[in-house]
């Protein structure tokens, strides 16, 4: 699903291992997926950006064939500012210093995340389908927490949802992203079956959970402390989301980055749901490169 492209895994800080793949030629372009995926949710768009980009997609820490460590206390082995370093050790070691970054879902907290930890690596920044986490917890009503109850059940105490998963982890992937707008119409079945395996391996379900715990905790107080301190985003910001999705209906996306960057914040709908690379790949692509540009 990359022809072309090589895979690579690299050992970040903690001995964990982050896996990707890279090809294309032109500047680095880091990808980042979203939740239950792995870096294959880029596969309808990694082809086409490689003519202009030298693209790298990876699987977030936890997720796909990356390592998956036991949580910590406090989860902060699972932080958005760990996986976040986890990136930059990556993009080092392939040797770039600055890059191009797109984050999806959980890989757009990891994005936003690293380009405020780490600006001076970014030069411009795209999230799709996310409002800032913080924004989100807090303005946390019915609408949203029935459409995103996944949010409160991976966030209790293992070993409570990681059991659940475990038990068919292929009936999860199929549930969480069939039952949105779409329904599995959109998904070639090779990424349904790529992601399902992945979420089968030792210690996924664990690792996914995991990230949701951190971002209810840790996370959350490292947001808070950027908001005490007036730490924005300095970074040009493209925000893309679902007409179709929960962040159309329960958040004014744009209001809510603008207040969490000190940059230019600007992007709008796209005519499909949560899963944007997957549902609307020509409409991301053209919305990528015109900003990137």
């Amino acid at each position: 699903m990359f022809e072309g492209f090589r895979e690579f895994d690299i050992e970040v800080e903690d001995n964990v291992a982050i896996h990707g793949v890279i090809g294309g030629e032109g500047p680095p372009l880091l990808l980042l997926h979203g939740h239950p995926q792995t870096h294959i949710i880029w596969h309808l768009l990694a082809l086409r950006l490689a003519e202009h980009y030298t693209v790298i997609a990876t699987d977030l820490r936890g997720y796909g064939d990356s390592g998956k460590p036991a949580g910590e206390e406090h989860h902060s082995n699972y932080s958005k500012r760990r996986m976040a370093l986890d990136q930059v050790a990556v993009m080092q070691a392939l040797g770039f210093e600055r890059f191009f970054l797109c984050g999806h879902d959980r890989g757009g907290r990891v994005a936003h995340r690293l380009a405020l930890d780490h600006a001076d690596r970014v030069i411009k920044l795209m999230v799709l389908d996310i409002a800032p986490t913080l924004a989100m917890y807090e303005a946390t009503d019915l609408a949203f927490a029935t459409a995103y109850w996944h949010w409160f059940f991976l966030i209790q105490p293992a070993p409570l949802p990681e059991s659940w998963i475990e038990a068919s982890p292929g009936d999860y992937v199929t549930r969480i992203m069939g039952g949105r707008h779409a329904g599995l119409g959109p998904f070639d079945p090779r990424a349904i079956a790529e992601y399902q395996r992945c979420l089968a391996l030792p210690g996924a379900a664990h690792g996914l959970c995991e990230d949701y715990r951190a971002s209810r905790t840790i996370d959350l107080e490292h947001d808070r402390a950027d908001r005490d301190a007036g730490h924005h985003l300095r970074v040009p910001l493209n925000v893309l989301w679902g007409e179709h999705g929960t962040i159309e209906r329960c958040f004014d996306a744009l209001a809510e980055w603008r207040t969490v960057s000190s940059a230019s914040v600007e992007g709008g709908a796209l005519p499909c749901g949560h899963y944007l690379p997957e549902e609307a790949p020509d409409a991301v692509f053209r919305q990528l490169i015109d900003f990137m540009r």
